[in-house]
């Protein structure tokens, strides 16, 4: 089940998520507080409580009565960009990931009456992007920034 997050002290769940979902990828790379502070896996509170309070729509995904999968999404004119789409290390293959995509494709048509949702991504991680390319997201574009030790990717999915 997806549900919207609506309460401050959801938060803390999103945030675990978050955390023990993007670990596995800064393990891959070997990112650490010290070389790479900004990587999501080590987000802050506050950083998601301003996402909250700054209006981005935020789902939690349950399974058997446990919160397993969070994202959220972020409007800009037309389209909407989904951020720290995560699903805890041991639900993942189970479907999880394509049912949040799903979820936040169709609410963006039905709900926000958007035609674009966007993505960015660890360019370097190709079997990320070719899942979402699986998913009908088309490749637009990389940028090298100065604080990240990889190149960001971009994604688009037309509506």
């Amino acid at each position: 089940m997806i549900y919207k997050v609506t309460k401050n002290e959801q938060l803390n769940t999103c945030l675990d998520i978050i955390h023990k979902s993007f670990q596995t990828v800064a393990d891959d790379m070997n990112l650490t507080k010290e070389n790479c502070p900004s990587h999501t896996a080590f987000m802050p509170l506050r950083k998601l409580q301003n996402q909250f309070e700054n209006g981005n729509s935020m789902f939690l995904y349950e399974h058997v009565n446990a919160p397993v999968g969070y994202f959220s999404l972020s409007v800009n004119d037309d389209s909407a960009e989904i951020n720290n789409l995560s699903v805890l290390p041991d639900y993942r293959h189970l479907g999880i990931g394509k049912e949040l995509v799903s979820f936040a494709v169709d609410y963006c048509k039905k709900t926000l009456d958007l035609n674009k949702i966007k993505i960015g991504i660890v360019e370097e991680n190709t079997v990320l992007k070719e899942w979402y390319k699986a998913l009908g997201f088309v490749h637009t574009g990389t940028r090298k920034y100065e604080h990240l030790p990889f190149t960001v990717g971009f994604m688009e999915l037309e509506l």
